[in-house]
């Protein structure tokens, strides 16, 4: 029996989530790939993209995608934090804003007028402020 392990909204997050899983040994399914590839605005409606494994493997499977190994892959490729514009913290994050209400505004009007945007969110002093665009 299948289950599933998380929820992505893109189908490359989760195939990211797929192949981390299989390199540890774990098969690893993704599931409604093609259909949100297709049309992202149903990503809310259907759950995601999930990531399926076998039940055995559940837990094993939630701890692995638990572990943050970005500063792995930052000592690796040298990569630069992002920095905060307001406080100078490196301690962000990345968002997206907007995908629900251009959603609704979709099943409305046919036609997504609501703009999707990328956001920086500092952990530190709470300040969100736009990447690009």
């Amino acid at each position: 029996m299948l289950l599933t392990v998380a929820h992505f909204d893109f189908p490359w997050e989760a195939q990211l989530a797929r192949t981390r899983l299989e390199s540890e040994g774990i098969e690893a399914w993704v599931a409604d790939e093609y259909t949100i590839g297709m049309q992202w605005l149903y990503s809310n409606a259907l759950g995601g993209v999930r990531v399926q494994v076998d039940a055995d493997d559940l837990f094993r499977a939630r701890a692995i995608l638990s572990e943050d190994r970005s500063t792995d892959v930052e000592a690796q490729i040298g990569a630069d934090p992002l920095v905060c514009p307001c406080c100078g913290s490196t301690r962000t994050h990345y968002h997206v804003r907007g995908r629900r209400v251009a959603f609704l505004i979709f099943l409305g009007f046919d036609f997504p007028l609501f703009p999707v945007r990328h956001i920086l969110e500092c952990d530190a002093c709470g300040a969100a402020s736009r990447l690009y665009g």
